[in-house]
Formats: structure tokens, C-alpha cells, sequence
């Protein structure tokens, strides 16, 4: 059972933040390559019993004729050049962003803007993770700090056939993003506490795991720094999830990983690996709060191949 606490996705706000999809976009490419691997073979395969049948067709009679199809790539516009600390995978980014529908007819083919980040907080993710669209990650990096950049992102890299925020963006919408990198920042830790060791199987990343938790807001001024509690799976279903699959705060990927099967764990959250700057669930998890879990650790499922 999913948890909505602890499900970055149906938290976010902003459309761009839909590491599902991401997950169903890599899983579409492998089917497509799969499929046109199988035809290229294909072909192949009857290529070559024509030649072996008929000696005087040449292999250039039988090469492909048809003209290569063209492949939507990524355009990236630097309009003012950063000269800050570099954006490079594995580190996390501050951003403003403004995103429109690409329509060739309109002014610099920016149509209907259906998302910005101008006038709330900056928005952060972690490079290479695939908590963005594909878009991004192959855009961002590479800027520096200070720096403005426009994405061109073919829907291929974007939300593809499946379109996102309930028509906001259409199916095999192509989009247009303007991103300005504001910092790079340097993560805090996850502080873990181990009350029990486990003996059973060690959580890894790519395993699925099965947990039971406890959440808390962290209060200094708490026993045992427990504030307010405001989820716990321990009287319902226990909650799983993949590590590093894009599905729970960051704080959880981070944490949960070394556990054994058996073991307990005290995950003592700051906030830039919980929620941020997001307020959540109406305000029962308020902007920028620091998160104390206990999760007890009860299965771990070999990664999938």
C-alpha cells in the first residue's frame, strides 16, 4: 500500500516532477527497441535467404532504401552564460523555471504557458536520479550558476503519447522551458540511528522493500526530539516501495538502504531531503520541516532484472 505522505509524486506540484512517468517512458523505449531490434533482424534474416536464393541480386539491391527517419532531438539555449559552480549528475539544483506548449505559429513558438516557478520558491531535484522528465535531465547539465537557459524538448523526452496534468499538456506535446540555475547545492545527511540490527537480507538500491514506519515533525525541545506525529503505517497495511526508484522522499532512499531484514531504524530527515519548501498534506507537514521515521524493516525483494 502506498502511503501519500511519502509518495514525492503525489505531492508535487509541479508537472515536471513525474518520476512515474519517467519510469514508464524507459520501460516504453526498451519495449521499442525490443520490437525494432526484432524487425531490423527480421529484415536482416530475409535479406540475406533472397541473396543466398538468388545469386545476382548484390547486396546493394538489397540494403534498405528507405530514407533514415529523423529523431527529435533536445535544443539548448544559453541566453546569458552562468559563471558559478557547474551543474554535473549527482548533485542537486536550485532552479526557476517557466514551461510552455511548443506551437511553431506562435511568438519564439511559445504557446500556452501551463507551468512557472516565478513567484514561489525555487524549485530543487537531484541530477541523474530521474525524478524529472528526460528533458531536463539532459538539459540541466552543464549550466552554472547564474546562467538562463531555454530547453526545445521534442515529447519524446518530455510526457510522450501519455500527455500529464489531466490535458494541461496534451499527448505528443513538444515543450519549451526556460531555466534559470540558481545554486548547486551541497546536501545535507541523514542522520540513522540503529536500535536494532537486522540478520535477514541488506537493502540495496533497485531492491523493493517492505517497512513499517512511524513519522514525526522534529521539535528540539520534544522528547527524543518528537514532535508532532503525522503518519504511521503500524495499524494499517505495510508500506513498500523501490529504492531509488523515484518513489518516497529522498530521505528515505538514503536511509533505508543498509538495512537487514529484522532491523530498526531511526532516519532523522532535514528538510531539503524530505519536503522542502512544499507545504504538505494541508498543512499537516509544514514548509521546510526536519522529519524524524522509525522503520522497521520486514522484506527485501531482489532488484528486478
Amino acid at each position: 500500500m502506498k502511503s501519500p505522505l511519502l509518495i514525492s509524486l503525489a505531492l508535487a506540484a509541479n508537472v515536471c516532477l513525474i518520476p512515474a512517468h519517467a519510469q514508464e517512458q524507459k520501460t516504453e523505449q526498451k519495449t521499442e527497441q525490443k520490437v525494432e531490434q526484432k524487425t531490423q533482424q527480421e529484415s536482416a534474416a530475409s535479406a540475406i535467404a533472397t541473396s543466398a536464393s538468388n545469386p545476382a541480386v548484390s547486396q546493394e539491391a538489397t540494403a534498405p532504401t528507405a530514407a533514415p527517419v529523423a529523431v527529435p532531438v533536445l535544443e539548448k539555449i544559453d541566453t546569458v552564460v552562468g559563471t558559478g559552480v557547474e551543474a554535473v549528475i549527482g548533485k542537486t539544483v536550485s532552479v526557476h523555471y517557466t514551461g510552455w506548449l511548443r506551437d511553431p505559429q506562435a511568438e519564439n513558438q511559445r504557446g500556452k504557458a501551463f507551468d512557472s516557478s516565478v513567484g514561489r520558491a525555487p524549485f530543487n531535484f537531484n541530477l541523474g536520479e530521474g525524478r524529472v522528465i528526460r528533458g531536463w535531465e539532459q538539459g540541466v547539465p552543464g549550466m552554472k550558476v547564474g546562467g538562463k537557459r531555454t530547453l526545445m524538448i521534442p515529447s519524446t523526452l518530455a510526457y510522450g503519447s501519455r500527455g500529464a496534468g489531466k490535458g494541461v499538456i496534451p499527448p505528443d506535446a513538444d515543450l519549451i522551458f526556460d531555466i534559470e540555475l540558481l545554486d548547486v547545492i551541497k546536501m545535507p545527511e541523514v542522520e540513522k540511528i540503529d536500535s536494532k540490527l537486522g540478520k535477514g537480507d541488506e537493502a540495496k538500491s533497485g531492491n523493493t522493500v517492505t517497512v513499517h514506519y512511524t513519522g514525526w515533525l522534529r521539535d528540539p525541545k520534544a522528547k527524543g526530539q518528537k514532535g508532532k506525529e503525522f503518519d504511521s503505517s503500524v495499524k494499517r497495511e505495510p508500506f513498500s516501495f523501490t529504492i531509488n526508484g523515484g518513489e518516497v522522499i529522498r530521505g528515505w532512499d538514503l536511509g533505508v538502504q543498509g538495512m537487514k531484514v529484522g532491523g530498526k531504524r531511526t532516519l532523522i530527515i532535514p528538510a531539503a531531503l524530505a519536503y522542502g519548501a512544499r507545504e504538505v498534506g494541508n498543512g499537516l507537514i509544514p514548509a521546510n520541516s526536519d522529519l524524524i521515521f522509525e522503520v522497521r524493516l520486514l522484506k527485501v525483494s531482489a532488484a528486478k532484472k
